[in-house]
């Protein structure tokens, strides 16, 4: 793989600001028609693991809370659960529950989420979505600091109820114990459009190199190693420029390198991304964090975990760019429905703070149907 390093000759101009929504890219999906069916890969040898570049969010993926809007854990859960609860405007013009349990998806057509409907609502549970106070309350609980250790200051959090909650979740950690204890290789990069990404760098290299968590450890004998520079991704109609200390690596020079220069990382690390372009693009898939994907690439599988991945491409959070032949520099932007599970993950953070192997059991998903249409474009 290459290196971009200070004298790498790649564009160092950065992208224009943006004022103006990008002009949008065609979708060339059709329904029945996944993305991955589209490789041909002869003499595929399933034998042989691939490494894996995970791309994690972190409001409401790994972390309960926000600092951009300010919301600790117990506001940040509570606004959560408004944008996974379903109902619809009646002909009277009032509000009916369609659902008595939270759902990533809704269950029916025409249903909406109450945040959809209504917006931000402070204390939802209180109010309006008063039925769902007990997943609330279950859910803090299970987030709550270990009872009898000291708070840390990087791991642990007061929420607005003045108890310690985790800041980071178990199953994000409890992930790297699984990956390296079943022989995989590697790498984490963190994605956010918020301003939190410095900390959690500190935060999870403390709890890697020092084993500063109380419920893990044994992590510095994982030997994985964290990238303490944050970099920044930003868009504009004429390139995406990816900087990160001395690299810089433009689609200018082709997409082909900014693929080649993720598939690389190794151990972990981050970059925020542009959210004035995404937010210029009304929020939808055309804005969204790029993410590079070679269906013909046999040794690198790339998943993206995000609580806003939504199969609707008008209010989705990722833009995923396919590349079209083995080696190429062409790419099309796929819609999200074609690799929803398969190299995109929409966030359950229910799960993910019950079920301490929730990521390590989505990453397992991913790899299965990604593996598995693989082999339906080689047969």
């Amino acid at each position: 793989m290459a290196e971009f390093g200070e004298n790498s000759g790649h564009e160092t101009e950065e992208p224009d600001e943006v004022n103006a929504r990008n002009d949008p890219p065609e979708l060339q999906c059709e329904a029945g028609d996944p993305v991955m069916t589209t490789a041909r890969c002869p003499g595929l040898n399933h034998e042989r693991r691939k490494k894996l570049v995970l791309h994690i969010d972190l409001n409401n993926t790994i972390l309960v809370s926000d600092a951009v809007t300010g919301q600790g854990t117990v506001s940040a859960l509570d606004n959560f659960l408004s944008t996974v609860t379903w109902g619809k405007m009646n002909k009277q013009g009032q509000w009916e529950w369609l659902s008595d349990s939270p759902s990533l998806l809704p269950p029916c057509d025409d249903a909406v989420s109450y945040y959809c409907q209504f917006g931000r609502t402070p204390g939802f549970t209180s109010g309006a979505g008063r039925r769902f106070r007990g997943v609330l309350d279950q859910h803090l609980d299970l987030l709550r600091w270990p009872e009898g250790v000291k708070g840390d200051k990087d791991l642990a959090v007061k929420g607005e109820d003045g108890r310690l909650y985790h800041w980071i979740l178990p199953s994000f950690f409890q992930l790297f114990k699984d990956l390296v204890q079943e022989g995989w290789d590697f790498a984490v990069l963190f994605r956010t459009f918020g301003t939190d990404l410095p900390r959690v760098l500190s935060a999870v290299s403390r709890a890697l190199n020092e084993g500063a968590h109380p419920q893990f450890p044994d992590l510095p004998d994982l030997k994985l190693s964290v990238n303490m520079t944050p970099g920044k991704i930003r868009c504009s109609k004429r390139a995406i420029v990816l900087s990160r200390g001395q690299d810089r690596v433009s689609s200018r020079d082709g997409e082909r390198g900014l693929y080649e220069y993720f598939s690389s990382v190794q151990g972990l690390g981050g970059f925020q991304d542009h959210y004035d372009w995404w937010a210029s693009n009304t929020f939808s898939i055309r804005g969204g964090k790029p993410l590079w994907v070679d269906p013909f690439d046999q040794n690198v599988q790339h998943i993206f975990i995000d609580d806003n991945i939504r199969q609707n491409d008008e209010d989705t959070i990722v833009q995923p760019k396919v590349f079209l032949d083995p080696g190429g520099a062409e790419t099309r932007t796929a819609c999200t429905s074609e690799l929803y599970d398969i190299t995109l993950v929409q966030t359950d953070l229910l799960r993910a703070i019950s079920d301490p192997k929730y990521f390590t059991q989505q990453v397992k998903m991913c790899q299965e149907n990604y593996d598995r249409n693989l082999q339906q474009g080689a047969g």
